[in-house]
């Protein structure tokens, strides 16, 4: 057996690790926690992409969100998803 050979096992053998340890790991990323949440808006921040609600928490929207006819005092609910620890507005509905 080639000395080149003998080399590329053990190489073979920790990339088949790396590519088994990362296959398993990457689902964990999609469990990203879905929910929503109905409640009364407290303050809306345009500059900062976010809303506040009764609930007591911060919600951050995408850039190309549409704040019209959001303000204190309008119930909503919120479609959003936790990523990193905030949560993410996914959708909206204002409450009638």
């Amino acid at each position: 057996m080639s000395e080149s050979l003998k080399r590329a096992r053990p190489m073979r053998f920790i990339v088949a690790t790396l590519m088994a340890a990362a296959s398993f790991l990457s689902p964990l990323a999609a469990f990203a926690e879905s929910a929503d949440v109905e409640a009364v808006i407290t303050s809306v921040d345009t500059d900062k992409l976010s809303l506040s609600l009764d609930d007591g928490k911060s919600y951050q929207a995408p850039e190309e969100f549409n704040f019209d006819g959001l303000k204190e005092g309008v119930k909503v609910l919120v479609f959003y998803t936790e990523v990193d620890g905030k949560r993410v507005i996914n959708d909206l509905e204002i409450v009638q």
